[in-house]
C-alpha cells in the first residue's frame, strides 16, 4: 500500500513538467512576414509593383500559350501567416516579362492570377522571363489573403549577374531553384500578415 502511494505522489509531482514541456512543443514558432508594398515599418524591404501591372487578369495556374518561347519555369510554394498557418484561398496574380524581356501590355500574355488550396498551396507553370533592361531577372505578384490587404512583390533567381547591380533586388525574394533537363524547378514561401 505504501508503495502504491509514493508512486502515486510522485506521479503527481512530474505532472507539471510535463505540462511545460506539452506548452513549449505548441507554442507556435513566429514567421517574418514577406514585404507589403510601401509598408515601411515591415521588417522585410518592401518591392514596388512597377509600371505594367494590369488588373483582371485571367485565371489560370499556367502561363505558357501555345508559341510561348523560352525554358519551362514551375513555381510551387506555400502562402503561410506568420504564426505559420496555410492561408487557403489566397490569391496570387502573377506577370512578367517574356523570353526577350518584353512585357504584353495590350493583351494577358504571361499574365494570371491563381488561389491557393486549403493547405495554402500553389503551383504555376510559366517560362524563366527574360531581361528587362536595367534590371535582374524577376517576376512580379501580388498576395492576398481571403478579406485582407494585398501583398505586392517580386521573385528573384539565384546566382543572375544582374542581382548585385539591381538597385530593387532583395535577397529575401530569392527562389529556390533546381534546373532538371529542359526546365527550372523554382519554390517559394510567401509568409503575410492577416
Amino acid at each position: 500500500m505504501e508503495t502504491t502511494r509514493r508512486r502515486f505522489f510522485t506521479f503527481l509531482a512530474t505532472l507539471p513538467f510535463f505540462s511545460r514541456v506539452k506548452a513549449a512543443w505548441h507554442t507556435p514558432h513566429m514567421l517574418e512576414p514577406t514585404p507589403a508594398c510601401g509598408d515601411d515599418e515591415d521588417p522585410t524591404p518592401a518591392q514596388i509593383e512597377g509600371p505594367y501591372f494590369k488588373p483582371n487578369s485571367p485565371e489560370r495556374s499556367s502561363l505558357r500559350e501555345s508559341g510561348t518561347k523560352g525554358t519551362a519555369l514551375i513555381i510551387t510554394g506555400k502562402v503561410l501567416t506568420t504564426r505559420g498557418e496555410a492561408v487557403g484561398k489566397a490569391l496570387l496574380d502573377w506577370w512578367h516579362a517574356d523570353d526577350a524581356g518584353d512585357y504584353d501590355n495590350k493583351g494577358y500574355q504571361l499574365r494570371g492570377h491563381q488561389y491557393t488550396d486549403a493547405k495554402g498551396n500553389f503551383r504555376l507553370e510559366t517560362i524563366v522571363p527574360g531581361l528587362y533592361p536595367g534590371r535582374t531577372r524577376h517576376l512580379h505578384v501580388k498576395v492576398q489573403a481571403p478579406g485582407k490587404s494585398v501583398l505586392t512583390t517580386q521573385l528573384y533567381f539565384p546566382e543572375e549577374s544582374g542581382n548585385r547591380r539591381d538597385g530593387i533586388f532583395n535577397q529575401a525574394l530569392i527562389m529556390k531553384t533546381n534546373r532538371v533537363a529542359d526546365k527550372v524547378d523554382a519554390a517559394f514561401t510567401f509568409v503575410v500578415r492577416v
